[in-house]
């Protein structure tokens, strides 16, 4: 009975300030006491009992009342972080002040006039219990910094240091560094785990997270110097919890195990607090993380430094590198576990969250990469990127998650050590719809690619770049293709060079320049362990002469476009060998109908996204002045490149599907002289030296020894040589990632866009007037 009543008290509480048209008086507190005061209330309970469509009356009504009753919820906020809430009554008003300041942001934030109410001082404000230097204090201020202090509140959010039962810990004075919550960076206690402080907290850096979440309620923009001024405030010096904030945070989220004792099945017998808390931890530290390193100029002309950043920068002890890497591929790798026991194993959901973390990490710390790629550890984050690349080709609902893959990947790839870990045998078999094959990492990144390409959904195409950059990227390194890869990307050659679709949008030629770099680069350096792809090269090698002779004429370009209308498209076709696919897998789907997808915003070309490193001899990279390269997309072409994932921006979406369908005649035609001026470029003469020599060696042999057997001519192709015969090597060319204000907005989109979406119990932001990107059901 309790519950019902008191549920009902503050449903007339609720009703009583909808209908007040006069002010209430801030010291009415008998009045304001009754949001609070009740003790039965959960976070669902106020979400179902304060409407949007009364929150947003009383904001246009009567807005005196809703200052008011946010006002009063900071106080009580501010006071139970002086006092330490001793009593259990104490800490339920904190909770309940919590809940209630969560329901109504969002809603304060989506008015612009309201906007600024929060960094407003608050007359009178030194006179109803808060000190008079802090009434001076904006009202954000006050509830970040009370927020701070209550997320080391002892016996209420952290576990008591307490001597005796008479001692008080001070607020004031408590250390909050010896209350780190989670041994790991720069922490070597665990403490006890105590579910009710998960919960806690779990509310705090809920609110936390809404009062970060105004950047949603701003149209994108790509002005890098506007911060938000919630993350600003609460990552800068005045925050003394900074540091063990960030700590605790880092170290929740990477000593966490959802598999815990590995009893099957324990996640159904017990509710897990730690997950609910780990979530919010990875989505507040990503967001407080959401900025660009900025130089000595920067820092002075764009306010304070963010502590969270600069920390993240300065870690550097190998002990450190390796708790946060092997906990981020643990999580990672989890949603792949095959049992033998059906949903046996808990299966988290914030994957995308812990991709964005792991993307903070390599940016800021330059240690933190190449310590990743110093072992073989990499390829435990490689290859769980890869399943989520592969789960996801088929869903229009993920498509930010497949950029933040591919980018991740894109990174990698700038390195050598990544290419040369590839070369590491593949054995673990995680269930996969890809062919089953013998071979490296190498392989199964090139087989998931050609899958990408051939099997996902038309809006991954301006992908295609990315993922042909990170082939050409790792290309030199590779010692030895299986012969399932090598076939696909051959099959992918014959698909891109195709005259229709060569002629069919201005950048699709890139496409053949990226896989000829690629087919030069194992040719010229990795020659003597590839017999298999040499063998696909002159098995294929009708592909390369129908290149060199494309014909540039006017009639031809215009019968090649006629048979693109007619025939279906090429890319998509599979070939014959992908017969079984991996045990235990399940094809890629696309998404159910009426599930919610964030949009994005338009993703710079890889010309913007990427620089030009040549690898010199003693093996250090040189920066390549930028010239325009068959490769560089020029500005008319790059909105191509390019592309936009909001519905609502529809001239630039569709002059990208013009350019990339049949009808991009009307809108751009091929002409003799474009088809002349890339493919007089085309770096053809490697190959044909190899084909002019090993094509009649190899056909004498088959004609003297009566060969049809594979094996044979491989055999031959291993022990061959072309020393000497080839024209001299060319320079390794990597592209590297490079950071732009592009990429950093669409980072910023794809980050809120999850956190809205996977925010469902309670719908923080659900139906209210978001602006960075829009909400679309599929």
């Amino acid at each position: 009975m309790g519950s019902t009543d008191s549920k009902l008290n503050f449903r007339k509480a609720v009703i009583q300030l909808t209908t007040k048209t006069q002010p209430v008086e801030a010291t009415d507190d008998a009045f304001w006491d009754q949001f609070w005061a009740d003790t039965t209330t959960t976070v669902q309970d106020v979400f179902a009992l304060v409407p949007a469509a009364e929150i947003r009356a009383v904001r246009e009504e009567s807005p005196s009342n809703l200052a008011t009753l946010c006002y009063k919820a900071v106080e009580k906020l501010v006071q139970g972080a002086e006092s330490g809430c001793p009593t259990e009554r104490e800490k339920q008003v904190i909770l309940n002040c919590t809940r209630i300041l969560t329901r109504i942001l969002p809603y304060i934030f989506e008015d612009q006039d309201w906007r600024g109410f929060f960094w407003s001082t608050v007359p009178g404000a030194g006179r109803a219990g808060l000190d008079d230097d802090d009434g001076a204090r904006p009202l954000a201020e006050s509830l970040l910094l009370a927020i701070a202090d209550l997320l080391f509140c002892p016996d209420f959010t952290v576990h008591s240091h307490k001597r005796g039962p008479d001692s008080v810990e001070n607020m004031q004075s408590i250390d909050s560094c010896e209350y780190i919550w989670e041994a790991g960076v720069g922490f070597a206690q665990s403490p006890p785990l105590n579910y009710i402080h998960d919960l806690n907290r779990t509310e705090l850096l809920r609110l936390l997270l809404t009062c970060f979440s105004e950047a949603m309620y701003l149209p994108p923009s790509s002005d890098n110097s506007v911060l938000n001024p919630w993350v600003t405030f609460f990552c800068s010096t005045e925050n003394r919890h900074a540091l063990p904030l960030f700590t605790s945070l880092l170290n929740v989220v990477c000593a966490y195990d959802p598999v815990g004792y590995g009893i099957p099945y324990n996640h159904l017998l017990f509710s897990d607090y730690r997950e609910q808390l780990v979530e919010q931890a990875v989505q507040v530290l990503i967001v407080t993380l959401d900025m660009t390193l900025r130089t000595e100029g920067e820092k002075k002309s764009t306010g304070p430094e963010n502590l969270f950043v600069n920390y993240l920068s300065r870690i550097h002890r190998e002990e450190d590198f390796d708790f946060v890497l092997k906990g981020l591929a643990r999580l990672l790798t989890n949603p792949l576990t095959q049992t033998y026991l059906p949903n046996s194993t808990k299966k988290i959901q914030f994957h995308q969250e812990l991709l964005v973390l792991f993307w903070k990490l390599c940016d800021f710390n330059k240690k933190f990469l190449f310590f990743v790629l110093k072992s073989s550890d990499v390829l435990d984050i490689l290859v769980p990127i890869l399943y989520y690349l592969n789960d996801a080709r088929a869903d229009q609902s993920r498509v930010g998650l497949m950029h933040i893959g591919v980018f991740i990947l894109l990174l990698l790839s700038g390195e050598r050590n990544f290419g040369v870990r590839l070369n590491k045998p593949y054995s673990i078999h995680v269930p996969m719809d890809i062919p089953v094959f013998t071979g490296t990492h190498a392989d199964l990144l090139i087989v998931v690619f050609h899958k990408i390409i051939t099997t996902g959904h038309q809006r991954l195409q301006p992908l295609f770049d990315c993922l042909l950059t990170i082939v050409v990227n790792v290309s030199p390194y590779l010692k030895s293709l299986s012969m399932v890869a090598a076939n696909k990307l051959l099959h992918l050659l014959e698909a891109f060079s195709t005259s229709w679709f060569l002629f069919s949008a201005a950048q699709n030629h890139h496409l053949v320049f990226f896989l000829l770099e690629a087919f030069n680069n194992i040719i010229q350096y990795q020659f003597d362990g590839n017999c298999n792809l040499v063998y696909a090269i002159i098995r294929k090698r009708n592909v390369f002469h129908q290149l060199a002779n494309l014909p540039s004429d006017p009639a031809s370009i215009q019968k090649a476009l006629q048979r693109k209308r007619k025939s279906p498209d090429v890319i998509s076709r599979t070939s014959s060998q992908e017969t079984v696919s991996m045990e235990g897998s399940h094809p890629a789907v696309p998404a159910e109908p009426g599930t919610l997808k964030a949009s994005l915003v338009a993703m710079p070309g890889i010309d913007k996204l990427t620089e030009k490193s040549q690898v010199s001899e003693d093996g250090t990279m040189v920066s390549v002045p930028k010239t325009d390269s068959p490769h560089t997309v020029s500005p008319d072409q790059s909105v191509a490149a390019g592309t936009s994932d909001t519905e609502s921006n529809s001239g630039r979406d569709n002059e990208r599907r013009r350019l990339s369908s049949a009808s991009s005649t009307s809108f751009w035609a091929p002409t003799p002289e474009w088809v002349l001026s890339w493919k007089c470029k085309l770096p053809l003469q490697t190959i044909m030296r190899l084909l002019q020599v090993l094509v009649p060696q190899v056909e004498k042999i088959c004609i003297d020894k009566g060969l049809t057997d594979e094996s044979e001519i491989l055999k031959f192709l291993q022990h061959g040589t072309l020393v000497g015969l080839l024209p001299v090597p060319h320079p390794i060319l990597i592209r590297k990632y490079q950071a732009n204000a592009g990429t950093a907005m669409w980072f910023r989109t794809y980050m809120w866009g999850v956190v809205y979406l996977r925010n469902v119990d309670p719908p923080i932001w659900y139906d209210t007037d978001v602006r960075l990107f829009e909400i679309q059901r599929m």
